[in-house]
């Protein structure tokens, strides 16, 4: 069947009036759960799994997929407008999200992030229904060295790019990379930097890093400024976006669309890396007025780009879901484990021997698009106004809530008190100017770094050669140098010619 045809039954299905009430179901619930720091579409949807004893497959794959696209969505929200990222992917957002919103531009910040999450669902949902297996194959050609190489391009391009230091960026990515080394070794079973607490055995929580770096830190050196008598006026702003802001994000939804869907199809790739390298690719790419937007007022490519890298990358993971049984995320594997609970088993021959289950599931999706975002255009206005609320209790009901949602996800003392510890030494980095992005950046892809890396030399034998002999992986690299070198090279060059 072709995916035209496809199409059309799967329209034919996802129109009745049952399969509507659970796309609109999903949508409702994923947008709240997002706006929940810590909770997040994989939790959710495990919570909801006992719904597959008495729902019909159909029914209960629309009200997950439905769930996943809402919590893309909501995940903007808080980011923009309390500086707190419930998940990895929406790091990005919070960066000049917060920062517009702090300057009277909430109401554009959250606009720009629904409609750019529309324009990445909606070309994501058409990636899987006609590039899904060319972009899988693709995907598979990548090796380790390759993911290494990757892996590396974000360190030096995050790390350079964010803050006014060099140095300093790359202080905070080793942090980051320290933090990702806490727990048991994969390859020797060694637990590392865990000081004999079982609690570490398994890492620490992304979230809770997350939560620490971007809530209680922020909200600390907020709470310093306001003790010195430096408080900031928090203004809510117009809520709809200018003719010059609609110009200016149309770019980034569509880049970072295009950046977010292949690392989602990508085995390991994750929605943190397109979000990092389309936050780069816009800071790069922004005129001069924009640039100067970025990282003081809030530049919105800043928003438009990163949030539409983070939408399509959801869309993408259920590809290699769907195509191959394999899962390149959490909520991805959980919806797995939903199709082997229906005695279904996702592979390349799913689309043939389930074809009116899977194109009712694509074009549910599409539908799922159109809610959400008259779901949440409506909605701007209601949510710019939590920033009214008065600085000493909004400040306290972040550090309310940032514990609560920590707590809630392992029910341990040893996670609050790294909550609050990341969080003090959050607040310091604030205050001397140290960006605290790359150390997310370090904790997520720094394991994944040292496991491709340790993949790439059993295979080549210890030979480290094969980083620059394989030539994705030596372009990889080469642009990674560029990145780091080439700006001074420029300047130096720049400089002679003056």
């Amino acid at each position: 069947m072709d995916a035209i045809s496809g199409l059309a039954l799967g329209f034919g299905n996802a129109l009745t009036l049952a399969n509507l009430g659970w796309a609109l179901l999903g949508c409702f619930l994923g947008t709240a759960i997002g706006v929940l720091p810590g909770i997040g579409p994989a939790l959710t949807i495990a919570l909801l799994l006992p719904i597959t004893f008495t729902v019909s497959a159909t029914g209960a794959f629309i009200l997950f997929c439905g769930i996943l696209y809402g919590a893309m969505y909501g995940g903007s929200t808080t980011s923009i407008l309390l500086n707190t990222p419930g998940e990895g992917g929406s790091i990005m957002t919070a960066l000049e999200g917060a920062k517009m919103a702090r300057s009277g531009r909430a109401g554009p910040a959250l606009a720009t992030a629904a409609i750019g999450s529309f324009v990445a669902g909606t070309i994501g949902t058409l990636g899987i229904a006609f590039l899904g297996p060319v972009v899988v194959e693709l995907a598979l050609k990548l090796g380790p060295a390759e993911y290494f190489a990757l892996m590396v391009l974000c360190f030096i391009t995050v790390s350079a790019v964010l803050g006014g230091s060099v140095l300093r960026g790359l202080t905070s990515l080793a942090f980051g990379l320290t933090l990702g080394l806490i727990g048991i070794d994969l390859q020797t079973g060694q637990p590392r930097l865990t000081f004999g607490l079982p609690e570490l055995f398994d890492g620490v929580s992304v979230v809770l890093v997350a939560v620490a770096l971007f809530a209680v830190g922020e909200t600390l050196h907020l709470a310093w400024r306001y003790a010195e008598g430096k408080s900031e006026i928090l203004p809510v702003g117009r809520i709809s976006m200018s003719r010059a802001e609609w110009r200016r994000s149309l770019g980034p939804w569509f880049r970072g669309s295009a950046l977010g869907f292949p690392f989602g199809v990508m085995p390991a790739g994750g929605s943190e890396m397109p979000t990092m390298l389309s936050y780069y690719t816009e800071r790069k790419l922004a005129s001069p007025e924009a640039q100067a937007e970025f990282g003081t007022r809030g530049a919105i490519e800043g928003v438009a780009g990163p949030e539409a890298a983070n939408n399509a990358a959801a869309a993408g993971t259920l590809v290699p879901m769907l195509t191959l049984g394999l899962p390149t995320s959490a909520t991805a594997a959980i919806m797995l484990s939903a199709f082997q609970s229906y005695g279904i088993q996702p592979g390349p021959l799913l689309f043939t021997a389930q074809a009116e289950l899977i194109w009712t599931l694509i074009a549910s999706l599409f539908i799922a698009n159109v809610m959400l975002v008259i779901l949440n255009l409506p909605l701007v206005g209601l949510w710019a106004r939590i920033l009214k609320i008065p600085q000493p209790q909004l400040y306290a009901g972040i550090l309310v809530f940032a514990t609560i949602g920590t707590y809630g996800i392992s029910n341990s003392v040893v996670d609050l008190m790294l909550l609050y510890g990341i969080g003090i030494i959050a607040m310091f980095m604030r205050r001397f100017d140290f960006p605290v992005a790359p150390v997310v950046i370090g904790m997520i892809l720094g394991p994944m770094a040292e496991q491709a890396m340790r993949q790439a030399l059993t295979i080549s034998q210890g030979d480290w050669t094969t980083f620059v002999t394989r030539p994705i992986s030596a372009a990889i690299l080469a642009l990674a140098v560029l990145a780091l070198a080439g700006p001074r090279l420029y300047a130096a060059w720049l400089r002679r010619a003056a």
